[in-house]
């Protein structure tokens, strides 16, 4: 399964706090333009474009792709919560696969507002009314604070009280990914904190501080998506494959096993990376580079395990032994990740595999993983959605 399918081209902009940024259509249209100019093709050469973002009235897409071109193609837009960005890349990947077309495009792009997100249509239920019922049946409500934040920082307590986890364990993960973002032009936060800076920001939930939390972020990020044949018909040789893909959603689990952990989709994160590794051939042992979804530092510690890169009950050895940076086992989040680099909800996905493209090529500059030669994604959406990616440089 997708062994044929090549990533021929990416880009991106500079993410940045909301009101600082350009209006979607602009931002969108920049970062497929220069992810078709990575590619060295044509917009004309597109087949089907899939298009990511949570805020946004429909057809926002078109009003993206427009500014390249009015080809006809079928543009597709895509809303999946946070895994709005991977879903788009999911799609295109399906796409090329199935043979429907030779080359695709996966945008994605968020114009964010300031704050917690919340719901915007308050006029009907809820779809994550499920999730909440649970939440408040395992843990109850803090009315003062944010809701994913309980969420995830609801599932960090959960975790540090069966594993005693110290609280400097969580803020440790937001110290490197600002270390990480310092060498990120791309990034929103590239000053370094410290954990004791960090742990005196103000307290959230569980053991999330603030600086524990990635902000609201406006950006855009792109991939164009093609087969082997197109890719060697076009003199693509830069092209990075997609080894192996899945994409879950809730099991029962979820909701039965009375687990804020699993309420956050440590189960499906655990089956789409189960399955691809099998589609893949490769283990967690042999990835060198990994982007995972750090919406939260208890995501990242929680994505450790649930990804395979460390044993149950481990993470907190990984953190401190320095396995998840440079030197260590496994590099997690080069990029800074949501926490520092930004999470723009359409766009994270995409600039997620825009940064293992990059370490997979050797184009990543002094955020560079040496020797480079497989790279794991994971993007991960509440109510639900998960898409897992493992791309190489064979």
């Amino acid at each position: 399964m997708t062994k044929n399918v090549k990533v021929a081209g990416v880009g991106m902009i500079p993410f940045t706090k909301p009101g600082q940024s350009d209006d979607y259509p602009i931002m969108g249209e920049t970062a497929a333009r220069i992810a078709i100019e990575d590619a060295g093709i044509k917009y004309s050469d597109i087949g089907q474009a899939y298009v990511g973002y949570v805020y946004g009235d429909s057809t926002a897409g078109q009003a993206a792709v427009y500014g390249l071109g009015m080809t006809g193609i079928p543009v597709i837009n895509v809303n999946n919560n946070c895994a709005t960005g991977s879903s788009a890349l999911f799609l295109a990947r399906q796409a090329v696969e199935s043979g429907m077309v030779d080359c695709a495009l996966a945008l994605g792009f968020e114009q964010m507002v300031p704050g917690a997100l919340g719901a915007v249509f308050t006029d009907r239920p809820n779809p994550m009314k499920r999730m909440f019922k649970e939440m408040v049946n395992v843990q109850g409500i803090d009315k003062k604070a944010p809701g994913a934040a309980q969420y995830f920082g609801g599932a960090g307590r959960e975790y540090a009280e069966e594993f005693g986890t110290k609280d400097e364990t969580f803020a440790k993960i937001s110290e490197k990914a600002r270390i990480h973002a310092a060498n990120n032009p791309y990034a929103v936060f590239k000053e370094l904190l410290t954990v004791e800076q960090i742990m005196d920001s103000p307290h959230i939930y569980g053991p999330l501080t603030r600086y524990q939390c990635c902000p609201p972020t406006c950006g855009a990020a792109a991939a164009v998506i093609c087969s082997a044949d197109f890719a060697k018909k076009h003199g693509l040789n830069n092209a990075i494959s997609i080894k192996g893909q899945s994409m879950t959603t809730d099991f029962a689990s979820t909701l039965d096993d009375h687990s804020m952990r699993k309420l956050v989709g440590v189960d499906m994160a655990k089956q789409a990376a189960k399955e691809v590794y099998e589609q893949a051939g490769v283990g967690p042992e042999d990835v060198q580079v990994v982007e995972l979804h750090d919406c939260f530092t208890a995501n990242e510690l929680l994505s450790y395990e649930s990804l395979g890169l460390t044993p149950e009950g481990t993470a907190e050895k990984f953190i401190w032994d320095g396995d998840n940076t440079y030197g260590g086992k496994i590099v997690t989040n080069p990029s800074g990740g949501l926490l520092s680099k930004g999470h723009p909800l359409g766009a994270t996905g995409l600039a997620q595999c825009t940064e293992l493209v990059w370490q997979l090529r050797g184009d990543a500059g002094p955020r560079q993983v040496e020797g480079a030669r497989h790279a794991l994604q994971h993007n991960l959406g509440l109510g639900g959605a998960c898409v897992v990616t493992m791309y190489s440089n064979d």
